[in-house]
C-alpha cells in the first residue's frame, strides 16, 4: 500500500523523501497534504478571482458617491486587494480572497460620509484608528472568544442580512427602487436605464445558474454593452464614454487620510461605529466561508483563525492611508474552493492577477452604475444561502435572527441589524430563564451595542 503523504515530518524515512522530491511550492504550502495539487490550486485562484473581481468597479462605484475619485479609489481597491490577498496566502495559507468588503464600503459612503456629513478624508481617519483596534483586537484573539460565543442562528442571520443591504443598494442605484413620500419606496420610472439593467440582471443570473466561470464580470461587461447606446440612439443620458485603454495608476487619494482630525471627541462614536461593523462584517463572512466551504479546524472553528484575523486587521489597517474603506475576507473565495483549492496558493494567485487592473482605469471607469448594479443584487443572493440554516422553529432562536435579517436594509444599517439581533438575544435568554446560554462574550458584545446606541443617536 502506498504511503500517505499526510503523515507528520517525524514519520518514516519514505514519507519524508517522498515529501523533499515535491515542488517547493507544494511543499511551503502543504498542497498535497491537503488532498489538491499545484494544477487545482492555480484553476481556484483564476476562479475565485472571476468570482471577485467585480470589487475593482463595484468599490469604486460606491466610494465615489463619497468624494473619493473614481480612478484614485479603483487604484486603492487594487493595491489594498493585492497585498492582503498575498498576505492570506503566505501567511494564513488560506485560499481566502481579502479585497474592500461590501459592507464596509456601504457604511463609509452612505452612513459616515453622506448621512453623517463627515468629510472621505475624516472618513478614512476613521477607517484608520478603528483598524488599529481592530488590530489591537486580533493580537489578543478577542474575534475567537466572540465567534464561539455568537450562535449559529445569528452568525448565519448577519450574513443574509448583509446579503439584503447589498441587494437594496444595488437596487436603489439601477434607479429601479426609488423613494416615495406615499409608500416610502416605489418601483422607478420605466426607461431605457430600467430596462437595460433589469436585461442585466436576468442574463447574469442566467450566467449563474449555466456555472460560468465568472459570471458577474460577464454581466457587468454585457450590461455595460447594452447601455452604450443610451444617449446615442435612445434614452437621455450617455452611460458609457471611451476615454482610453490604460493609464498609469491615481495615487491621488494616498495619504489622503485625515488621522488627527477623525481624533476630535465628536467623531469617536463614529470610529466604535466603524470599528463594531469592521469586527462583524468581517467575522460574519469568514463564518459564512467557513460554513459554506468547510474551511474548518478539527474544533469545527474557521481554519487557521488566528492568523487570518490578522490578517483581517492588517487589511483593515492599511486600508485607509491606500484611500479606502477597510478589506476583508470574501465569500466569493467560496468560489475557488469549489474548484478544489484548499491552500494559501490560492490567494497568492489571486493577488497576483489583481496588478494588471492598476494600468487599466479608463477602461474600467467606462462601466456605469447601472452595470454593477446586479453584481450587488446578485451578491446578496449567495449571502442569503445560510437562511435556511437558521432554526425558524424556535422562536427564541428565530426572534433575533429575524430582527438581524430585516432591520438592516429595512434601517439601511448593517450595524443597527447586528446590534438589535445581539441585544434581543440577550434580553431573550435572559427574561426566559435562559440565562446559562449566554456567553459571557455574548453579554459585553451586547453590551457595546447599547453603547454604540447611546453614543450615536
Amino acid at each position: 500500500m502506498q504511503q500517505s503523504t499526510t503523515r507528520p515530518i517525524g514519520g518514516s524515512r519514505s514519507t519524508v523523501s517522498h515529501r523533499e522530491d515535491l515542488p517547493p511550492l507544494d511543499r511551503w504550502f502543504g498542497v498535497s497534504r491537503r488532498g489538491s495539487n499545484l494544477k487545482t490550486e492555480i484553476l481556484a485562484g483564476i476562479a475565485t478571482f472571476l468570482a471577485g473581481m467585480y470589487i475593482i468597479v463595484v468599490n469604486p462605484a460606491i466610494l465615489s458617491d463619497a468624494g473619493i475619485p473614481f480612478a484614485s479609489a479603483l487604484s486603492a481597491t487594487v493595491l489594498i486587494s493585492f497585498m492582503s490577498s498575498l498576505a492570506m496566502g503566505l501567511y494564513a495559507r488560506n485560499p481566502i480572497l481579502v479585497a474592500p468588503g461590501m459592507g464596509m464600503n456601504a457604511l463609509f459612503t452612505y452612513t459616515l460620509v453622506m448621512g453623517a456629513g463627515l468629510s472621505w478624508e475624516v472618513a478614512l481617519g476613521c477607517v484608520f484608528w478603528s483598524g488599529v483596534l481592530f488590530a489591537t483586537l486580533a493580537l489578543f484573539n478577542v474575534r475567537r472568544a466572540v465567534i464561539e460565543a455568537i450562535p449559529l442562528s445569528l452568525r448565519y442571520a448577519i450574513t443574509c442580512g448583509i446579503g439584503l443591504f447589498i441587494t437594496f443598494i444595488g437596487l436603489k442605484n439601477a434607479g429601479f427602487i426609488v423613494g416615495s413620500d406615499a409608500t416610502l419606496v416605489s418601483l422607478g420610472t420605466i426607461d431605457a436605464s430600467l430596462v437595460t439593467f433589469f436585461l442585466g440582471l436576468v442574463a447574469t443570473a442566467i450566467f449563474v445558474i449555466l456555472r460560468f466561470n465568472g459570471a458577474l464580470i460577464m454581466g457587468i461587461a454585457l450590461t455595460t454593452l447594452m447601455a452604450a447606446p443610451m444617449g446615442r440612439f435612445w434614452g437621455d443620458e450617455v452611460m458609457v464614454a471611451w476615454n482610453g485603454l490604460a493609464a498609469w495608476p491615481d495615487f491621488g487619494a494616498v495619504l489622503k487620510v485625515d488621522v488627527i482630525g477623525a481624533l476630535k471627541v465628536a467623531y469617536l462614536p463614529f470610529i466604535f461605529v466603524m470599528l463594531f461593523t469592521n469586527f462583524f462584517d468581517a467575522l460574519s463572512c469568514f463564518m459564512a466561508l467557513s460554513e459554506s466551504a468547510d474551511l474548518k479546524d478539527e474544533e469545527g472553528n474557521p481554519r487557521n483563525l488566528k492568523r487570518s484575523m490578522t490578517v483581517d486587521a492588517f487589511a483593515s489597517m492599511i486600508a485607509a492611508p491606500l484611500g479606502t474603506s477597510a478589506a476583508q475576507t470574501f465569500i466569493e473565495s467560496g468560489a475557488g474552493v469549489a474548484q478544489g483549492g484548499r491552500t494559501g496558493l490560492v490567494a497568492v494567485v489571486i493577488a497576483i492577477l489583481f496588478l494588471p487592473f492598476l494600468f487599466l482605469s479608463p477602461l474600467l471607469s467606462l462601466v456605469p452604475g447601472i452595470a454593477t448594479a446586479p453584481a450587488l443584487v446578485l451578491v446578496g443572493l449567495f449571502m442569503m444561502t445560510p437562511i435556511s440554516k437558521i432554526d425558524w422553529s424556535h422562536f427564541d432562536q428565530a426572534f433575533p435572527a429575524f430582527l438581524a435579517i430585516i432591520l438592516m436594509p429595512l434601517t439601511y444599517s448593517i450595524t443597527l441589524g447586528i446590534a438589535f439581533g445581539f441585544m434581543s438575544f440577550v434580553l431573550i435568554k435572559a427574561l426566559t430563564g435562559k440565562v446559562r446560554e449566554i456567553k459571557p462574550a455574548m453579554w459585553v458584545t451586547a453590551a457595546l451595542a447599547v453603547l454604540m446606541l447611546l453614543t450615536t443617536q
